[in-house]
């Protein structure tokens, strides 16, 4: 082939053909010819399990009972997201209370308090006074029955839903109570207490009723975890119902058999 013949070959030589003798296709260190694929890096992963940030531990949640979550509900309530008297027991009420403060705050409203929801609630409230750990009853009390007027006395109103422990006529120390359905109604009318039992289990319902004082038959004021988580939405089978643990913890020390109990409205 002539030297002008090549020339002209090279000249019709199309574009696509000129553009691909780029100075990248030269032999590889082996000797063998490049790939026409052109290759691009792998791309570098967005952020590895070391580069993400621990999740917060979970320090109170739904179950829990103790002091914490005491001083937890009486935060919550001085920023008006909880409307209760703190019992310190996190049920369903308390987790709807932390759930509606977290979105406030811009957090995700898991319902639990982990470290970052604790902290942004310091910051957001103050230091709870002793009266607004234990408030004396959430329920204002209302007057109380002529029989309870006079010695030692459980003064118990179904009117104000509250319980008044009682000495001479004046008020040692009161809490909010419940009592049963329509079905399992409680009695009213003058009691004593009968027996005490500071741990016990219902025979026919099978249920834990700490720290009861028996005045009517099978009925009698105890603790109540499922008041204390439910508050109102339920009711007993006839006892009354007490939601703060700690405060009737101590009336059941101070209440001796043969005490007056009265059930009013």
């Amino acid at each position: 082939m002539s030297a002008s013949a090549s020339a002209s070959e090279s000249a019709s030589a199309s574009p696509s053909e000129s553009a691909s003798a780029t100075p990248d296709a030269s032999p590889t260190d082996d000797g063998r010819a490049p790939s026409s694929s052109p290759t691009f890096p792998t791309p570098e992963p967005s952020g590895s399990a070391s580069d993400e940030a621990p999740a917060s531990p979970v320090l109170m949640k739904d179950g829990d009972e103790n002091e914490q979550v005491r001083e937890l509900q009486a935060r919550l309530r001085q920023l008006k997201h909880f409307d209760r008297a703190p019992t310190g027991f996190y049920g369903s009420m308390t987790a709807r209370s932390v759930k509606s403060f977290q979105k406030k705050q811009g957090l995700t409203g898991t319902g639990s308090v982990d470290e970052t929801t604790w902290q942004r609630l310091l910051g957001a409230s103050r230091k709870p006074t002793a009266d607004e750990l234990k408030p004396s009853t959430t329920n204002a009390l209302d007057a109380p029955a002529p029989a309870c007027m006079t010695g030692r006395v459980l003064c118990i109103s179904k009117e104000s839903r509250t319980l008044a422990w009682m000495i001479d006529g004046k008020v040692v120390s009161s809490m909010d109570v419940r009592f049963g359905s329509e079905n399992t109604p409680t009695r009213e009318g003058t009691f004593s207490v009968g027996w005490k039992a500071r741990e016990w289990t219902s025979t026919i319902y099978h249920t834990p009723m700490p720290y009861a004082m028996f005045f009517s038959g099978g009925q009698a004021v105890h603790y109540s975890a499922d008041f204390a988580a439910r508050g109102y939405a339920g009711a007993s089978h006839g006892c009354v119902n007490v939601r703060d643990r700690a405060k009737l913890a101590t009336l059941f020390d101070q209440v001796r058999v043969g005490d007056k109990v009265v059930v009013h409205w």
